[in-house]
């Protein structure tokens, strides 16, 4: 993991929907080209924790610095174009389009870089090369998680959220999901894994959050979240 100033810097974080507090004060530092897996049962609040700092929920407390800027007050689209990615559960393809069409689509506002950017795709992933042609409704569901990420990749983001990407796939796939997040930060790219399979993502990770009713249950490196700790907050899930 790198030892540079963090990336992202998150402190106190809090969120409202209403009257119902989602965050509270939540607090992590996420280093340059690193992984933060964030753990919790249903309802902890990662999902939230994603969406607030992606731009699309609002903070009522605390704050969050990426690459040196305020991230609560950007738009989701300022966000982006910051580097900071949000990949939310469920596939994000256009299932009738082929997958160099889908890729395509990622960069329709800078059609100069539409050949630089599907080659760097189909570089960091061969098969989607070999598919260029296959509508992405074709693909298995971890090939199209891929394709996701691929579309996000090309924009060259600084930091992916990835969100339950592995949710309600085959084993096979959730192998093919891990390796695709593998490669994405092999590229420089860092990432915050949301993940259900607790183990796995923990040994993917540098650093391991778990969010408990909104609140951090414990954070710290990953390789130190033993399996009574995981019990402990996630009950069976930690066996995954």
């Amino acid at each position: 993991m790198s030892t540079d100033a963090p990336l992202l810097r998150v402190k106190d974080l809090a969120v409202r929907y209403g009257s119902a507090q989602a965050l509270f004060d939540v607090s992590f530092d996420l280093s340059p080209n690193s992984a933060l897996a964030v753990l919790g049962p249903n309802g902890a609040g990662k999902t939230t924790l994603a969406r607030t700092l992606s731009g699309l929920v609002p903070s009522c407390g605390g704050s969050a610095e990426f690459a040196g800027q305020d991230l609560l007050k950007l738009t989701a689209p300022r966000v982006r174009r910051a580097g900071l990615l949000h990949l939310p559960e469920g596939r994000g393809v256009f299932p009738g389009l082929t997958v160099q069409e889908n890729l395509r689509m990622a960069l329709t506002a800078d059609k100069q870089a539409r050949n630089p950017g599907l080659e760097r795709a189909f570089e960091i992933f061969p098969v989607l090369a070999e598919r260029r042609r296959q509508p992405a409704g074709t693909l298995s569901g971890g090939e199209q998680q891929m394709l996701s990420l691929a579309r996000a990749l090309m924009v060259s983001p600084r930091l992916v959220i990835a969100d339950e990407m592995s949710l309600g796939l085959s084993p096979k796939a959730v192998d093919i999901v891990f390796a695709s997040l593998a490669r994405a930060r092999d590229n420089g790219v860092s990432v915050i894994m949301i993940e259900q399979f607790a183990r796995r993502a923990l040994d993917f990770a540098d650093q391991g959050l778990i969010l408990h009713r909104g609140r951090s249950s414990w954070s710290g490196p990953a390789q130190e979240a033993g399996e009574e700790l995981l019990h402990r907050y996630l009950g069976g899930a930690a066996a995954a």
